[in-house]
């Protein structure tokens, strides 16, 4: 478990979180339809937002090479750039997804990439903030692989493959994914014993406590009791749902872009 970082919130200003944009799938039309939507959401935030969480699975594929990157996106990155030079923080968290992410983002766009779960301390309240894949009981098989996609050697291997063979075959991978072939309203709740990532939180706060489990990964948008104290939230998916959390310094709440 990391360190906790303490952020500060400025008067009147909240923290945002969104996950699961999964830009690329299924089609470059229907990515890049999601894309102006997503911008659109980051400008109406832009007058309230002191800090913005983007928590995996942002694009349904990338791989940073030495000297290139996936092409597409820009709209995205464009906004981002934009958020980041007017003194918005954002912070990065790579999903199952996206998980070969290096240090674009930070060196283009000053923002943070982080792998793993985080403790945050925001106003008096403590987060636990990650993708949340691979966490909690079960699913051995996508455990024991995200070890090995993971490794220095299986990045280092993929980099010796041409752009054009590499970012092809992965993209035809990519399009078999959940994310592009679920349908609206596919995904259920499984109860509270079933839910991988709620066994995870209780297991955490039986250990230590935190007022927020931020995750993403399930596609499904929750809000349920850990604790008397202790809530996790998971923010759903950009797919379908379009759902993100907001932090004012005193509420957490689960929304719907565009609200209504």
């Amino acid at each position: 478990m990391s360190d906790i970082e303490t952020i500060s919130l400025a008067p009147g200003r909240h923290v945002y979180f969104a996950s699961d944009f999964h830009l690329g799938t299924p089609s470059i039309e229907k990515s890049q339809e999601r894309e102006k939507v997503i911008v659109a959401w980051l400008e109406s935030i832009r007058p309230h937002a002191d800090v913005i969480f983007l928590v995996g699975d942002i694009f349904d594929f990338w791989f940073e090479y030495k000297h290139s990157i996936p092409k597409g996106f820009i709209r995205l990155q464009g906004k981002l750039a934009e958020l980041t030079d007017a003194g918005i923080r954002i912070i990065l968290f790579t999903g199952n997804h996206d998980m070969w992410m290096n240090d674009y983002f930070t060196h283009e766009l000053g923002i943070p990439v982080y792998r793993n779960p985080r403790r945050y301390k925001i106003g008096d309240k403590q987060f636990l903030i990650g993708h949340g894949d691979g966490l909690g009981p079960g699913d051995f098989v996508y455990k024991r692989l995200k070890t090995v996609f993971e490794s220095g050697l299986a990045r280092g291997l993929f980099r010796w493959v041409h752009p054009d063979l590499g970012i092809g075959l992965a993209q035809a991978w990519s399009r078999r994914s959940r994310a592009s072939n679920q349908e609206k309203g596919e995904e259920q709740f499984l109860g509270e014993d079933r839910e991988w990532l709620m066994q995870y939180c209780r297991e955490v706060e039986a250990k230590l406590h935190h007022d927020f489990y931020i995750f993403g990964h399930r596609h499904l948008p929750l809000d349920l009791a850990v604790s008397a104290t202790s809530r996790y939230i998971n923010l759903g998916e950009w797919v379908f749902a379009k759902t993100y959390a907001v932090f004012t310094g005193a509420t957490l709440t689960l929304k719907v872009w565009p609200s209504v």
